[in-house]
Formats: structure tokens, C-alpha cells, sequence
């Protein structure tokens, strides 16, 4: 996040500093939109999901999908998700931002235990699958889950269906 400052967004941008804090207040207004966006871009991605006769397949679905949203979104993902900036400390309305995504994958983890594929209380299961999702992600972003498509592509799997089968009786 080195070299994040409302002088950068503008250059980047191609405006004024000026404009950027009547837009935003301050770096902390700018960091508080971009953490929306993102939340709002990543629901976006997950309403393209359909639903299918199969909730584990339509689950692992999801974990693909936001894992692709990680790789190819890593900086604004860290804003996402580990709030890195010292002068954004998120209220609960915007913590609420992430809410739909949230409802999302809860619904889905909820179509596995109704049908009986999954055991367990579903919040619970979503927040283990949300933080496997970012970390595999955040490994694989700093190159540490292989050196191949192939064995990443493996391991990825080999996490998700341990989990998934964890869960299961």
C-alpha cells in the first residue's frame, strides 16, 4: 500500500488533489469507497452464479469464483479484507458493506446442509470456507502454492474438498 495518497489517486486519475478530498473528505474517505467497490464488484461476480441441481458443485463454484476475484483484484483485496491503511477503521455500517456477499455464500453453504451433503451450522461453514478462500488466495498471490498451474490448481482442490468433506458424515 506504499504510495497510496489522495496526490497518486489524482495523478492516476487524472484530476486535481483538491477534487479527490472534495470527493472523498480524506484518504480515509477514498480507502472507505474503495472497500464498497470492492464488495460491491465481488457480489456482482457472485449474482453471475447460477444455481444448479448440485449445491456442492454450485459451493465449490462459488470458492472458484472468488478466488479468481482475489487473483486478479490482490490490491483491493487487501483493502477488502485486511483493512491494511492505520487511518481507515471501518464502522459497522460499512463492515455491513460485505453483508450481501455474506448472505450469498451463506445461502449456498445453507442448500448443502438442507440436502444433507454438509453438517454443521452454516455460518460457522461459511467462515471457514471464506478464510480458506483468502488464504489459499493470499498464497497464491505471493507465489507460495507451487510453482505450476497444475500442482496450484491441485492443492486448491485438495483444500476445499477436505473441507468439504469434512463437513460431511
Amino acid at each position: 500500500m506504499e504510495g497510496f495518497t489522495a496526490r497518486s489517486v489524482a495523478r492516476e486519475a487524472e484530476t486535481s488533489t483538491p477534487a479527490v478530498y472534495e470527493l472523498f473528505g480524506d484518504k480515509g474517505g477514498l480507502v472507505r469507497e474503495v472497500f464498497f467497490e470492492g464488495f460491491r464488484l465481488l457480489r456482482r461476480r457472485l449474482d453471475t452464479l447460477s444455481a444448479s441441481d448440485d449445491p456442492r458443485a454450485n459451493l465449490v463454484q462459488l470458492v472458484e469464483t472468488y478466488r479468481d476475484f482475489i487473483r486478479e483484484n490482490p490490491v483491493l483485496s487487501q483493502v477488502m479484507f485486511s483493512r491494511p491503511f492505520t487511518t481507515f477503521d471501518p464502522s459497522r455500517s460499512e463492515l455491513e458493506a460485505g453483508s450481501s456477499v455474506r448472505i450469498f455464500i451463506i445461502e449456498r453453504v445453507r442448500r448443502c446442509i438442507d440436502v444433507g451433503l454438509l453438517h454443521g451450522e452454516e455460518t460457522d461453514i461459511a467462515h471457514v470456507l471464506v478464510a480458506l478462500t483468502q488464504g489459499l488466495a493470499a498464497a497464491e498471490n505471493a507465489r507460495r502454492l507451487g510453482s505450476t498451474p497444475e500442482s496450484i490448481d491441485r492443492r486448491w482442490a485438495l483444500a476445499v474438498n477436505a473441507v468439504l468433506d469434512g463437513l460431511s458424515r
